[in-house]
């Protein structure tokens, strides 16, 4: 059975891993065009097209899947069964239909919550202690087709998004390992979504980044772990852009890191102390210690190092 495998990020690597070390016969994997990457804009391999070349894998790279050349060139190989992971682009109606075997995917939530492109930061933003994955058909609408297989993932406070991706990634695969005997031998059973439970996950973009110092400390701290590792959260101070890459769990200070000028009458955003802790900072409802930070034009340090170089104030507001 020819099977082509769909995918970009890291996300999608161990579901191809799986498939190749299973001995399915993957006959052309697809995937997005090489991206320009760093301060260098080196013109850089997607992890899945790295991971199919270690294979030997053909790789198609279209711009746009739903152009015909590129729906032709898919033809060719003949696919049974296409199984998807975070691919990125939508499938159109003529590659949905071209399987006998239908088109798959490995989708990173509970579905139907957090249907589209940002499912796994924005259950971390949204402050979910359950996520998991899907394994569905695929339909014409954004992650709206019957559902196969799910299972459940729990996400600690000390997960990121970084960490949820690696431990989706591996729950993906597994689910589809269990379910590929049934998908080649069509004996899977279906389940329609709820679509009346459905919620949507839409892409991040910079406002999503922009810390408002107004909300309470458990919600900044969810959205930070959310944009990690990936972009990180920001505030302003002198002007510039000053990035939060890490802070402290607000249900789990310590004693030592409690602040007797945190009395609530300071604005929100205000720096309450600097020490070897790291940078107190009030909030909404009390304050957040940030403990990775990186300036604007410098790289990521310990907030406790850039503490000692006396640059930032007690009193200073970021805004």
């Amino acid at each position: 059975m020819n099977i082509v495998f769909m995918g970009t990020p890291e996300f999608a690597v161990p579901s191809l891993d799986m498939l190749m070390a299973e001995g399915y016969h993957v006959v052309g994997v697809v995937t997005q065009p090489d991206k320009p990457q760093g301060r260098k804009k080196v013109l850089t391999p997607t992890p899945v097209k790295a991971a199919a070349e270690r294979y030997g894998l053909p790789v198609f790279q279209p711009v746009k899947l739903r152009d015909p050349e590129a729906v032709a060139h898919l033809a060719e190989w003949k696919p049974d069964l296409i199984v998807t992971a975070a691919f990125g682009q939508i499938l159109p109606k003529a590659v949905l239909d071209m399987p006998v075997r239908g088109c798959v995917n490995v989708h990173g939530s509970l579905l139907p919550k957090y249907r589209g492109g940002a499912p796994i930061q924005r259950s971390i933003i949204n402050g979910e202690s359950v996520t998991g994955v899907t394994l569905m058909y695929m339909a014409e609408g954004l992650d709206t087709g019957d559902m196969i297989s799910r299972v459940e993932v729990p996400i600690t406070d000390e997960d990121t998004s970084g960490t949820m991706f690696v431990k989706l990634s591996e729950a993906g695969s597994k689910l589809l390992q269990a379910e590929m005997p049934r998908l080649i031998a069509g004996q899977t059973t279906a389940v329609p979504q709820d679509d009346e439970q459905a919620t949507y996950a839409r892409n991040l973009t910079r406002e999503d980044e922009k810390l408002d110092w107004s909300r309470t400390s458990r919600e900044l701290f969810n959205q930070i772990r959310g944009l990690v590792p990936f972009s990180g959260a920001f505030t302003m101070w002198e002007e510039q852009v000053f990035k939060i890459w890490s802070v402290t769990n607000p249900d789990q200070v310590k004693a030592e890191y409690s602040s007797s000028s945190n009395d609530g009458q300071a604005e929100p955003g205000t720096v309450l102390q600097l020490n070897k802790s790291g940078i107190e900072i009030k909030t909404g409802d009390g304050s957040l210690w940030l403990t990775e930070v990186q300036p604007a034009g410098k790289k990521v340090m310990h907030a406790a190092d850039f503490a000692r170089g006396g640059t930032l104030k007690p009193g200073t507001v970021l805004r």
